[in-house]
């Protein structure tokens, strides 16, 4: 049985699920059907009319771009636009279109860190990260049942901090409860009060992924009715959120430094601030438009800040404490088809897999 679209998807929703998105954005199987056969995926940091004939001429059925097509809402398909004019020559040639946007953007293995590992930063991190999308779940099982519980909230994505994995904080203690006439008790009789060893476990998990650990752990859960509680918690997800900070392996000046950009992110250009007075160690990034995070740069003592889209005025803003370089939108986030074309020739071994020959860029320089 062969692979079907569906499955790509699945597999992206691994890499980066689409619960980290911002609400702004439609990262999300823009058109095509899912349950179609896969032929073969070109991977793409835009989907445009060159792009789709491109998929058509390598018969894949599947564009991967990093780019939303489809980011504003439509009210027609007439092909005024090179966005109507895209969708329609998918459509017409049964190719589906996925996009992996903000999500990519904001997972620790993302955009963010592929632009890290090409200027070889080291002691990585997320600049900004997400609050409140972490969710803590207390249940109360038999002493004798919490092996198997266990196994299945973890198995179905609880647990995870960090670099660690099945974490989770137990106590023990007695639990009591009379069942009902109408009850049909595991342990005990109706009518009659029952004492147990139970083991408090609390566990933190991504909250969207609430309703699959909680079915996991009910399905497996001798009780017939099982006493637990779900509350958001105010921590920052390290491993989730916005540009990414690291440290130079060895220090430069700042133009030794710029030189070192241009050459590890293929520049032929870039716009930057005035240098500064140090050795340049630490280096902030974020893919495409991440100015908003200059006092997040600033507060964790970045030396240099690189990013793209950067407006006139917001170069001032830098006050001098750290150079700002804007390279960019399409060269910050260019190897972003690389990142998903690693993920998924690991995944799909035996599948035809493209990085696209178009170049996207809309602008020009001489």
């Amino acid at each position: 049985m062969g692979y079907r679209i569906q499955d790509v998807i699945s597999c992206l929703e691994q890499l980066a699920p689409s619960a980290y998105q911002e609400n702004y954005d439609n990262a999300s199987l823009i058109c095509g059907d899912r349950n179609a056969k896969l032929k073969g995926m070109v991977c793409s940091l835009d989907c445009t009319e060159a792009v789709v004939d491109e998929a058509i001429s390598l018969g894949a059925n599947l564009i991967i771009a990093h780019h939303p097509i489809v980011f504003k809402g439509m009210k027609s398909l007439t092909g005024r636009n090179y966005v109507e004019r895209t969708v329609i020559k998918a459509i017409k040639n049964d190719i589906a279109i996925f996009a992996i946007h903000t999500n990519l953007d904001h997972v620790a293995m993302g955009v963010n860190k592929r632009i890290c590992d090409r200027l070889g930063l080291t002691k990585t991190k997320i600049l900004q990260p997400k609050k409140e999308i972490l969710n803590k779940l207390v249940f109360f099982v038999p002493l004798e049942d919490k092996g198997k519980v266990l196994d299945a909230v973890f198995a179905a994505g609880a647990g995870q901090i960090g670099e660690y994995k099945d974490c989770s904080f137990q106590v023990e203690g007695m639990g009591t409860f009379t069942p009902s006439e109408n009850a049909k008790p595991h342990i005990g009789k109706p009518g009659v009060p029952q004492f147990e060893k139970e083991v408090r476990i609390e566990v933190i998990l991504p909250s969207y992924q609430n309703s699959r650990v909680i079915s996991a752990m009910k399905k497996v859960h001798p009780y017939e009715e099982v006493a637990f509680y779900l509350s958001t918690l105010e921590n920052e997800n390290q491993e989730v959120g916005a540009g990414m900070i690291g440290q130079l392996e060895n220090p430069m000046d700042g133009h030794e430094f710029l030189d070192y950009l241009k050459e590890k992110m293929n520049l032929r250009i870039l716009k930057h601030t005035a240098l500064i007075d140090r050795k340049i160690s630490k280096v902030a990034v974020c893919g495409g438009a991440g100015v908003f995070l200059l006092s997040d740069a600033k507060r964790c003592g970045a030396d240099v800040f690189v990013t793209a889209d950067v407006k006139y005025h917001e170069f001032f803003d830098t006050e001098g404490q750290l150079i700002l370089c804007d390279i960019g939108h399409y060269e910050s986030e260019i190897f972003t088809k690389e990142l998903l074309g690693e993920h998924l020739s690991q995944n799909f071994p035996n599948i035809a897999l493209y990085l696209t020959k178009v170049v996207t860029n809309p602008t020009s320089y001489r």
